[in-house]
């Protein structure tokens, strides 16, 4: 998201650039989508440590190719023109749902299909290395569209909504899918093109949806036109080369087949005619059981119970699940919101593809922006989050009291600005202290807490099963919890604050003193120093 300058300059230390590509990389993640929080844990995934392919050198042109590639089928699977109005179609009378079943028993499932499927896609993912996932992305989206052209039914919509869950889960794949074509020194030219890309197809996408509504297309004819988009970026899917190499899975299986390699190469021609089982049946057990406990992947997952000790990573990584569920809870019920406070039945002149459009540019904007904010964030983190989060709840509020349409859709394009400010930081706060794979691990942590959290909101306020409460009274919840979470980021900074004057008083201002405001302080320059709890490098 954060065009950051860090090309920097011939005598900064290795730790210092191996940082700036972390970050950079890392905020690939608001690119994707809505500056989804889900694409986090994939952008990180993409860092893998390992050495480009040996091809690059030899064949720049080729994976020059790939990239633009990848950035063209970013930009084409983005654009759905007809998505920021399936809820006044199905509110319509070409669908006819009423607004109850739509708020309580249609869109509860996306969040529940999406927490179903969020750890296996993030498996899948790795193992299967990206392409097939993304395929399964593309057939979901079609699936979606063909539903919504000739679905009637509520079970049907609900199925939707399912396979929308899907698609969301399945983002992961392209944002670390564009690392594995380059070698790291590419990282950060890369993670910019990807990001622009899927940034300038949602604007598109929204664009171009709001015309077509503003020429009196009808909603099927717009249904049946984001149909056809998302089937051809099923079929550019199916055309995206085949990376050799991911994160864990396949670098473990190119580890062995180098060793394999090596080791045979000492052989005599004897031993290689000797039967693979006689070898096998006494070695592998025990060097399968010690490989799978020393293997890096294993100690990583005991690694990351060590960054609840971590007062900076302990904070945006809360921040990261608390607030992005009230994020999402907004996205996916505020266009029912507005089609109450403005009906599609009675008023065709709606505007969502619009706003999303501004929403869009505002966040990509705010975000850019964050780079440039120079903040002691060990001092300030808490205060900045708790004032940005009460005016999120000022927001919240004001739409869900409103009757105007138009002061609605303001409050929700400031509303999603504010978010998409805090996310860059919040990723490279998290990113700059922990090594490549264990960022993978904690941003998907992270957002797979988040999405159980909306399941559990989802199930008690919306859900039939639950209180069923209308879409007014769910923004009342929204402010209610954005409150108790600025109670908490105030309370917490006052503590932050007041500790840090009073340990600079009992100092006599010491080397504290010497401190300036940094860009995206970090909270630890040097990752490398830091081992795994069994004594061992989380580096590669």
């Amino acid at each position: 998201m954060v065009a950051d300058d860090t090309a920097g300059s011939g005598d900064r230390s290795e730790a210092e650039k191996d940082m700036d590509l972390k970050v950079l990389a890392s905020e690939d993640i608001e690119g994707l989508a809505d500056g989804d929080v889900e694409m986090a844990a994939s952008a990180s995934e993409g860092l893998s440590p390992s050495e480009g392919p040996p091809e690059e050198a030899k064949e720049p042109r080729k994976w020059k190719w790939a990239v633009i590639f990848l950035c063209f089928y970013g930009f084409m699977a983005s654009i759905k023109p007809g998505e920021p109005f399936i809820t006044p179609y199905l509110l319509s009378q070409d669908k006819n749902f009423t607004r109850e079943q739509v708020t309580n028993e249609i869109t509860p499932v996306l969040t529940y299909s999406y927490m179903a499927v969020l750890v296996p896609a993030f498996l899948l993912t790795d193992l299967l290395r990206y392409k097939p996932v993304l395929i399964i992305q593309g057939i979901s989206q079609v699936v979606i569209w063909l539903i919504l052209l000739l679905g009637t039914t509520l079970i049907e919509m609900q199925f939707m909504e399912f396979f929308y869950g899907i698609t969301m889960a399945c983002r992961v794949a392209y944002s670390s899918y564009i690392f594995s074509l380059v070698s790291p020194v590419l990282y950060q030219r890369v993670a910019g093109y990807s990001r622009s890309s899927v940034l300038l197809g949602v604007f598109t996408s929204s664009v171009l949806g709001q015309i077509c509504m503003s020429s009196s297309v009808s909603f099927y004819t717009l249904n049946a036109i984001s149909l056809g988009f998302v089937s051809f970026g099923l079929l550019l899917a199916m055309c995206l080369p085949w990376p050799k190499r991911s994160l864990f899975f396949n670098q473990m299986r190119n580890q062995e087949q180098k060793e394999l390699a090596a080791s045979g190469a000492t052989k005599s021609e004897l031993d290689k005619m000797k039967p693979r089982e006689s070898e096998s049946s006494s070695a592998a057990p025990a060097s399968s059981v010690s490989r799978w406990k020393d293997s890096l992947f294993v100690q990583m997952l005991l690694e990351v119970r060590n960054v609840v000790k971590r007062p900076n990573l302990r904070l945006w990584s809360l921040w990261w699940v608390f607030n992005s569920t009230g994020y999402y809870l907004v996205l996916f019920y505020v266009h029912i919101l507005w089609n109450k406070v403005y009906p599609a039945t009675e008023n065709k002149n709606i505007y969502n593809g619009g706003v999303e459009a501004a929403s869009t540019l505002l966040s990509a904007l705010t975000s850019f922006i964050a780079g440039f904010v120079k903040i002691r964030w060990n001092i300030w983190s808490e205060l900045v989050i708790g004032i940005i989060t009460a005016v999120q709840a000022g927001l919240l509020i004001l739409m869900g009291t409103t009757d105007q349409i138009w002061v609605c859709y303001l409050a929700y394009v400031l509303f999603r600005g504010f978010y998409q400010f805090l996310v860059p930081i919040a990723t490279f706060q998290i990113a700059s202290s922990l090594t490549r794979e264990l960022c993978a691990l904690v941003f998907g942590i992270n957002t797979f807490l988040g999405t159980i959290l909306k399941s559990i909101i989802n199930l008690i306020f919306s859900d039939k099963r639950g209180l069923a409460l209308d879409v007014h009274s769910q923004f009342l919840v929204y402010f209610i919890y954005f409150v108790i979470l600025t109670v908490v980021y105030l309370v917490c900074a006052a503590v932050v604050i007041i500790r840090h004057y009073r340990n600079q008083g009992g100092a006599g201002g010491g080397a504290d003193d010497q401190a300036t405001a940094t860009e995206l302080s970090p909270v630890v320059v040097n990752s490398e120093a830091e081992p795994l709890s069994n004594g061992k490098s989380a580096k590669a």
